[in-house]
């Protein structure tokens, strides 16, 4: 049956359709330890009639589909644990329908967020959600990305309206609108972001977006001591700082950073800020930011208000995740995800910290600080099975504080296969029962994207 599937593929699909081991590979492709099990296709798809043909297909020939947008994930939701094809909608990258006057807009689910922003650019407006890589908008919606903005603006949650999805079936629905509200039924839209293409196949999203600020102001504050800087985090969103993004990068990030971009920022904890809102307003909460970040050890409050400035500072930020693998050539990086109540964040970044030093590994930490998310990257070599042993039990001790902390195994990253014993851990038996029921619901055949978020 599985052949005369991918033959049919081949027979619709023509030259969009590939077999090629280097193609195959590349879509399997994943962060971390996880297995580099292979689709045994790869379709590229253009419009969403396409994919509600090829789904139909496979459907038919009970074939399983992995969608893939821009291959960012890092829980391993592209390995194709059981084989079967990956659908390719990086392709699907039109900007359909744009609303200034509604503040919203149309775009399908291959289209990333830096092309959105470029497009929106003289429009006055831009989409805020900034998970650090150029991610399809399609692939953050599916694992409910979240990013440095977060803290203002909210994640893929709180910025998607409405989704074009298509079924296991090959059926297309609509879900959500243009509306700010609806109470029309059960949110379907919330339902199907975050779950990472076990339901179906987001290919079109209507997003909110947001007015650019009259002013925006990025700074950086390294401080004597990473107590210090999440003390200072904590004081400022408790006496109401209205920041745009807040971030932290710890001693070891921030060496890894100057080492590869050839910065020479002080290597100790430091938080990267920005602030949105008219030209008083951004002074004014950018002066109380400095007064309480001088109060805990924090120095050199250096500003940027230029955009060409700002840029150069927040290239810092995003590079951190090529720059701590660079630390150790040849090792991968494996990424922990949780996200804390504030009040938790210092207990728990300071014993993360512990644990990675005490296993001997190497591990930056950094994160969202502004919403309790933080990550630390644990440097493994793929071959040496101690370290990579040592690695997953600190990676585990991280969460189960977290847990113990009232936070989440996942702040942004998603389940895939790497955080499924965790999600049970933290959501219950009975919950995962109930998601499990939705699924088979939906996807009795259990061809969406198998193998990840549960069993």
């Amino acid at each position: 049956m599985r052949a005369a599937g991918l033959a049919a593929l081949e027979a619709a699909f023509g030259a969009a359709y590939s077999n090629a081991e280097a193609v195959r590979r590349n879509h399997a492709a994943s962060e971390g330890l996880f297995p580099a099990d292979m689709p045994d296709a790869v379709v590229a798809l253009s419009t969403t009639a396409d994919v509600a043909r090829a789904m139909s297909i496979c459907a038919q020939h009970r074939l399983p589909v992995i969608p893939y947008g821009a291959g960012s994930s890092v829980e391993g939701q592209l390995v194709a644990v059981t084989g079967g094809v990956s659908f390719d909608l990086s392709g699907m990258d039109r900007i359909l329908e744009v609303q200034p006057a509604d503040m919203d807009v149309t775009v399908e689910a291959g289209v990333t967020r830096k092309a959105l922003n470029q497009h929106l650019r003289d429009v006055g407006v831009f989409f805020p959600v900034d998970p650090g890589a150029d991610a399809s908008l399609g692939g953050m919606a599916a694992t409910s990305a979240t990013g440095t903005t977060t803290v203002r603006y909210g994640g893929m949650r709180e910025n998607v309206l409405g989704l074009t999805v298509v079924l296991p079936s090959g059926e297309v629905i609509r879900t959500g609108g243009r509306a700010r509200k609806s109470s029309a039924g059960y949110d379907l839209t919330r339902l199907l972001i975050g779950s990472e293409g076990t339901l179906g196949i987001i290919t079109e999203l209507t997003l909110r977006v947001h007015p650019i600020p009259e002013q925006m102001l990025a700074a950086v504050c390294a401080f004597a001591t990473l107590q210090g800087a999440v003390t200072a985090v904590m004081e400022a969103l408790q006496c109401g700082v209205d920041v745009a993004r807040i971030e932290l990068l710890d001693e070891l990030q921030m060496r890894a950073v100057n080492s590869q971009a050839g910065t020479n920022y002080p290597e100790t904890a430091t938080l990267f800020l920005e602030f949105h809102g008219t030209t008083a307003g951004v002074a004014d909460h950018a002066a109380t930011m400095a007064a309480i970040a001088s109060r805990h050890g924090g120095g050199g409050f250096e500003r940027a208000e230029q955009p060409e400035d700002r840029t150069r500072l927040w290239d810092a930020r995003h590079r951190a995740y090529f720059a701590a693998l660079a630390l150790c050539p040849g090792k991968v990086g494996m990424v922990t995800d949780v996200c804390v109540p504030i009040s938790a964040l210092a207990d728990n970044l300071l014993a993360a910290r512990r644990d990675i030093d005490a296993a001997g590994l190497t591990g930056p930490i950094l994160g969202h600080v502004g919403d309790g998310n933080f990550h630390a990257i644990l440097l493994v070599d793929p071959t040496d099975a101690q370290e990579a042993a040592r690695a997953k039990s600190v990676a585990a001790q991280i969460v189960e504080r977290a847990l113990a902390s009232g936070g989440t195994c996942t702040g942004e990253h998603g389940i895939g296969l790497g955080k499924k014993a965790f999600l049970r851990a933290e959501v219950g038996h009975g919950a995962v029962e109930m998601m499990r029921a939705i699924k088979t619901a939906i996807d009795p055949r259990g061809l969406m994207n198998p193998g990840k978020v549960f069993d």
